[in-house]
């Protein structure tokens, strides 16, 4: 007995210090956790990253995307009063610093003009500080002369001389500064901000487009098409550039290109007894062509460039994608602008309150006994929630007010909470009440338990072929429905796809969707960088054709594991995208290539889901080919998704997250009054 009872005694002694030792475990396993969220944040954002190597492997998207909320645009940004006239060597400079950049160079040699005439210029004493870290930025800058030092976390980067740009992310959007720049030397320096190169981008964009439109509306072919389906044909063209002697067309040639000259000249000439006789010039706005969109013709004459030439073009097979050429109109537009203004029909008035809600607590683990946290993003907390009396699930998201207010989202909030209330759609999560208090906003949403498509993917690497259609599917019912109440999303990406119980996909987060009347564009700079259209990042103004673009990104991720266009810096991302450049693993199947490569074309009125029949085309693409879309709609589909969904508590098939102990602070502006 004496033998059994030492033995216990040293026995409990082991269990203490396992204990013990247990705890000190947790504790730096939590400070780790802590630490390696910084260091994702960092370099996620790294502006200033060492320099690599040229044939370094694409970086794979292992962290969750950073998002970019959208910047509203001052009313009028007086421009003039930036000019700054340059010599010819220092326009050379800043020319050739911009063509250096990754992601600059992409601009054309119009918006690169505007640029340099707008750069101001600054001077810095040695030793002056030009960018903090941790600090926000607005501007961008060129070195004109001296040496500065790129330094992060007291650690010297590198260094900075004459012809070289930091900082350029900031004239895109709002972010922080990841590196210190201090002045080696007296430095002059050329910068511009944000709002600036904002401003000028978009009015160009909006110009040019005007003159597009106006154009267009001087054919003969086109004059009877609407503003709408004369937006789609601009969507589709093509810029192209001709030399001085280059014949555009040949007379007796096969036509079926039309073309609108944007700049220079075009001599018009026509055979006669084997001489070419002039038979007219041609200036900016006039076009040519035309006749070849709608039949089969010969040319009857030959253009040629007069000197340099740009052309805006859009061949045959193209133009019939957008305009079914039989009656020349696209749709009965009247029909679904009438459909768009009707007052959307709002949810059942919800009995749900507040306080009935309580917190759904982990029934084990080190965080047991805490309250659940089903997500943690940028802009708050998503919640488990249970009513008391009922025991049904709700995710709450809970905002901080004082955060919103601080980043300028006031009206997207608004916004989400009022057409969350107007959707009914199986295929995009319910709000089912909203509240608020002097801290927080709080949308009590519906609990989707099967958990993120993020999760899931990142659990297994990619999905195989029958899940990705599926998930997709989901989505492109999400779509319809959304696109036809004229609602654009424009943050598709597997953080926000969640399952259900039986495995249906839902649309969440929609604080970056957008009413749009058909034919009108919108010029926010937003969205997930890796799943951003081309037309956004060069400020083109953009429309639904963009949520086309990121349905072909998000089948590639869901199939490969990360996306297309990837980097873990963010104009590396955009150069990527700009260069539209799309390699697929030799494990993909042709459909699966082919239905991205329709999606994923730089031109928005090319693409699927964007054309004449709009998203049927998408639905009756073959890589679609088993999907019984009645069926899905009818959720009597098994989904294949299920197998994904792990069995256990409510919560088992989310991330785990430490409680937040902080409070927000009050925030009593009165912009929620209506919330």
């Amino acid at each position: 007995m004496e033998e059994l009872r030492q033995q216990l005694e040293k026995q409990c002694l082991i269990n203490q210090e396992l204990q013990r030792q247990n705890k000190d475990l947790e504790q730096r396993l939590q400070e780790k956790e802590k630490l390696l969220q910084e260091l994702h944040s960092q370099y996620h954002n790294l502006e200033f990253p060492p320099q690599r190597d040229n044939d370094v492997e694409p970086e794979v998207r292992k962290s969750r995307a950073a998002v970019i909320a959208p910047e509203p645009l001052p009313e009028t940004v007086d421009i003039r009063k930036s000019r700054v006239k340059k010599t010819s060597s220092e326009t050379g400079l800043i020319v050739k610093a911009i063509q250096k950049n990754d992601f600059l160079s992409r601009l054309d040699d119009e918006q690169i003009a505007m640029m340099v005439d707008l750069l101001e210029t600054i001077n810095i004493s040695r030793g002056g500080e030009v960018i903090k870290e941790g600090s926000e930025g607005d501007r961008m800058y060129i070195v004109a002369a001296g040496k500065l030092i790129v330094t992060h976390s007291g650690r010297v980067l590198r260094t900075l001389t004459s012809g070289e740009i930091f900082g350029e992310l900031a004239i895109l959007y709002n972010c922080k500064r990841t590196a210190t720049v201090k002045a080696k030397t007296q430095v002059r320096l050329w910068c511009m901000e944000r709002q600036n190169y904002r401003t000028i981008i978009t009015n160009k964009s909006k110009k040019k487009r005007e003159e597009l439109m106006g154009f267009l509306k001087t054919s003969r072919t086109l004059k009877d098409l609407n503003d709408v389906q004369l937006s789609k044909i601009i969507d589709s063209m093509e810029e192209v550039k001709y030399q001085d002697k280059d014949v555009i067309v040949r007379e007796g040639a096969e036509g079926n290109t039309f073309y609108i000259i944007l700049k220079g000249e075009v001599l018009v000439t026509k055979n006669v007894n084997g001489h070419q006789k002039q038979i007219r010039r041609m200036g900016k706005g006039e076009h040519f062509g035309e006749q070849a969109l709608i039949r089969e013709v010969l040319r009857t004459a030959t253009c040629a460039a007069e000197g340099p030439v740009t052309c805006f073009s859009i061949d045959k097979e193209v133009f019939e994608e957008t305009i079914p050429v039989e009656q020349l109109e696209l749709f009965d537009d009247s029909k679904m602008l009438q459909e768009a203004k009707d007052p959307a029909k709002s949810s059942p008035s919800s009995t749900l309150r507040f306080k009935d809600l309580v917190p759904v607590l982990y029934q084990e683990g080190r965080y047991q006994g805490d309250p659940v946290t089903l997500g943690v993003g940028g802009f708050g907390r998503v919640e488990l929630m249970t009513e008391l009396n009922y025991g049904k699930y709700y995710a709450i998201k809970r905002v901080s007010k004082k955060h919103i207010v601080a980043k300028r989202q006031e009206e997207h909030m608004l916004f989400e909470k009022k057409i969350l209330k107007a959707l009914q759609c199986d295929f995009i999560v319910r709000l089912h009440a909203a509240f608020k208090d002097t801290r927080y906003i709080y949308m009590v949403m519906e609990f989707c338990g099967g958990g993120e498509i993020w999760t899931k993917l990142k659990e297994v690497g990619r999905f195989d072929e029958q899940i990705a259609i599926f998930c997709t599917s989901c989505v492109v019912e999400a779509y319809a429905y959304l696109h036809k109440k004229s609602i654009m999303y424009r943050d598709l990406k597997p953080e926000n796809l969640m399952l259900d119980v039986r495995g249906y996909v839902k649309l969440v987060d929609f604080g970056f969707a957008k009413e749009l009347v058909r034919g009108e564009k919108t010029y926010s700079f937003v969205g997930t960088p890796e799943y951003m259209a081309p037309e956004i990042i060069k400020n083109q103004g953009h429309d639904f054709a963009v949520d086309f673009w990121s349905l072909g990104i998000l089948i590639y991720e869901l199939l490969v594991g990360s996306p297309p266009f990837s980097s873990s810096e963010p104009q590396k991302i955009y150069s990527k995208i700009l260069d539209g450049v799309l390699s697929y693993p030799p494990y993909l199947s042709e459909a699966a290539k082919s239905i991205i490569s329709k999606l994923c074309r730089p031109r928005p009125g090319q693409r699927l889901g964007n054309t004449k029949n709009g998203i049927k085309d998408v639905r009756s693409h073959r890589w679609f080919g088993n999907m019984n879309w009645h069926k899905l709609r009818m959720a009597q589909l098994d989904a294949p998704t299920l197998r994904l969904i792990r069995k256990g508590p409510c919560y088992i098939n989310f991330d785990r997250f430490p409680q937040d102990q902080t409070k927000a602070d009050e925030e009593l502006s009165g912009w929620d009054r209506d919330f």
